[in-house]
């Protein structure tokens, strides 16, 4: 076992307070980060944890060698993030985070066109509606949607996107056309709880004030793909985001409602860590991701 990698581990246990969650940041086995930590211990002669059914906590020379330690290794990754710059040769394990709709549905194509470039990284990707730390569990990069909250990241904004008040034909085949954001209240919708606050719809006015109207859905999903399949099948009146709606609008299984009077625009994001020297690997990802969605996205063109 290599001293750098039990260091790492020992780092990684006490940021995160338990053996399995070390792991899983590291992309190892519980057992193996285990292992490291106690050989550790062995080399240095002291117990740097102690250890109980229940919790993890450090020993008084565990808080010392932490304090010591944590800057040489970052020291040491900035070295070795210098030496790959030289080399011009992006390499490694990329952790990224990415939402589940949209990492599926729009991003997974562009990554895999990214690993045929980038044959040497290693990626690894995590499709969740949770917003990770990123440095606590051990992330190189996230996709976000919205802007980002967390202002101790740098943000790259990588395009623009737009919120949409659609239905299917067949539904307002059976009700009247709402044409005015009050028309709404007597329609049947469909909630996506995703939304910051899925039960209030914001629409501009000519004014420059906002109309506010509280909805109510007896459909309700925390997923916009499942917000899509139920008003696809007639269901009510849903808002989706128009990288999931875009090619129904665009091919007239979906009807676009309220458009004059405009709706939520939100950027997509990628996120990553600051230091002194950005990876090579995580800056050949995000100006992939860059000129991947320059312009105006397909899904926003043609409807």
């Amino acid at each position: 076992m290599d001293r750098l990698d039990c260091d790492r581990m020992f780092v990684a246990v006490a940021e995160n307070g338990s053996f399995a969650a070390a792991a899983s940041r590291l992309g190892t086995s519980t057992g193996q980060a285990s292992k490291l930590v106690s050989r550790l211990e062995a080399e240095l002669g002291v117990q740097l944890l102690t250890r109980t059914t229940r919790a993890l906590s450090l020993t008084e020379a565990g808080r010392g060698y932490l304090e010591g330690i944590k800057p040489l290794l970052e020291d040491y990754e900035a070295l070795d993030t210098v030496t790959r710059h030289a080399s011009g040769a992006p390499s490694g394990r990329l952790r990224i985070s990415a939402p589940i709709t949209f990492g599926t549905a729009q991003l997974a194509p562009i990554l895999i066109d990214f690993a045929k470039q980038y044959s040497d990284i290693q990626l690894d990707v995590n499709f969740s509606d949770r917003n990770v730390n990123l440095v606590d569990e051990g992330f190189d990069a996230a996709i976000r949607v919205g802007k980002p909250a967390d202002s101790s990241l740098i943000a790259r904004k990588l395009c623009d996107s737009r919120v949409v008040v659609a239905a299917s034909p067949a539904y307002l085949a059976t009700r009247s056309t709402p044409k005015t954001p009050a028309e709404l209240e007597g329609h049947d919708c469909i909630i996506d709880t995703n939304f910051r606050e899925p039960f209030r719809w914001q629409f501009a006015r000519d004014d420059g004030g906002t109309d506010t109207v509280m909805m109510k859905g007896r459909l309700q999903f925390s997923n916009a793909e499942a917000c899509l399949a139920a008003t696809l099948a007639g269901f009510g009146i849903a808002r989706l985001p128009s990288f999931i709606a875009g090619s129904c609008l665009r091919d007239g299984r979906l009807t676009l409602l309220l458009s004059e009077r405009g709706y939520d625009d939100f950027g997509i994001y990628a996120l990553y860590p600051p230091g002194r020297h950005l990876a090579l690997k995580v800056r050949v990802l995000v100006d992939f991701l860059t000129a991947a969605f320059k312009g105006r996205p397909d899904w926003d063109k043609g409807w």
